[in-house]
């Protein structure tokens, strides 16, 4: 059993590391105000990973003991033929579990080819039903879309669709209701998430971010919801089930509650580098030598060495300090 744990991903907090993030774009159809500028710089072409050599690291990870994948971005359906890199991914040893994140646009199109390559969940970015604040939200007009992507994850067999919210003080937060009402009639699993100081303008402020147990209390008093018993307790969300037995939602408390105690979570960009927090300025270049002919024990001992150097979680700097950390990149450039 020790040498099985030493073959793992092992921080010096004990904290064992199965969870990668893999972003495959920084480039997206949305400007959501919260993840980007309106007008971001985007990385060029050739900067980015190719699928061989994602597959590659990600079988690195996994050799690790790494389990479970996320593509994400930007936008990780305009990478072209991502369906064929998450063949690539889902057919890598030890990989048990493939899952997106996207804004819904492009899943129309792109659903069940998804669900055919090895995709088995998907979560949709949603912050509000009205198709005025989605503008002001996302800089475009395409709330239509984006529920008809929902459906058609539904359709392909991706379901239950979570659908992750990101409720602002004063911008979308009177909401709450009737995104629970719609996600019950839809079957849908909601998600809220605390915004996060990842817009790196100076602008977030502790008081836009609305507390989920705020939340759960305006949700309780409609339809009474409890703490899901079967909750993977390693997961960023709490989740919750309604006690009438109609679905279940999840709480991502990352601001007031952080989770890092329990974090699994690694993080690789779209354009080859390793994180190991998402606060972390501290990232490990795997693209340059990679490309430079390492070997994979050189990347394996790369990946070890940052994941034993992780410290104790920024999320907590956050609580304690009340103010947002610096960051070089923002979201769309780390990957969600």
């Amino acid at each position: 059993m020790e040498q099985q744990l030493q073959r793992r991903l092992v921080d010096g907090h004990g904290r064992v590391h199965d969870d990668l993030r893999l972003s495959v774009t920084d480039r997206c159809n949305l400007r959501c105000t919260y993840c980007m500028p309106a007008d971001p710089v985007w990385f060029e072409r050739e900067t980015l990973l190719t699928f061989e050599e994602a597959t590659r690291l990600v079988g690195i990870a996994a050799r690790r003991g790494v389990r479970t994948v996320r593509l994400t971005g930007g936008e990780p359906l305009l990478r072209r033929d991502l369906p064929r890199l998450a063949e690539m991914i889902a057919a890598v040893p030890g990989i048990d579990d493939l899952s997106l994140t996207t804004n819904g646009l492009l899943l129309r199109r792109f659903a069940a080819e998804l669900a055919a390559a090895g995709v088995r969940r998907i979560n949709v970015s949603l912050d509000t039903l009205d198709r005025a604040r989605f503008v002001r939200l996302t800089r475009r007009d395409a709330l239509a879309q984006t529920l008809d992507g929902i459906s058609a994850s539904v359709e392909a067999g991706l379901s239950p669709v979570k659908v992750n919210t990101v409720l602002l003080r004063g911008v979308n937060d009177d909401e709450v209701e009737a995104l629970v009402g719609r996600a019950r009639e839809e079957g849908w699993e909601l998600r809220f998430i605390e915004c996060m100081p990842l817009d790196n303008d100076g602008s977030w402020d502790p008081a836009r971010v609305v507390p989920g147990k705020e939340v759960r209390r305006r949700i309780s008093a409609l339809w009474p919801i409890e703490p899901d018993s079967d909750a993977d307790p390693h997961a960023p969300a709490a989740r919750w089930s309604f006690r009438d037995g109609r679905g279940r939602l999840g709480f991502v408390d990352s601001v007031t509650q952080p989770f890092c105690a329990a974090c699994s979570r690694l993080r690789l960009t779209s354009d080859g580098h390793f994180r190991v927090c998402l606060y972390d300025q501290a990232e490990t270049d795997l693209k340059t030598p990679l490309r430079a002919g390492a070997d994979d024990e050189t990347l394996d001992a790369l990946m070890a060495r940052a994941v034993a150097g992780k410290g104790r979680g920024g999320a907590l700097e956050i609580l304690e300090s009340q103010r947002a950390l610096p960051l070089t990149r923002t979201m769309h450039q780390i990957g969600g």
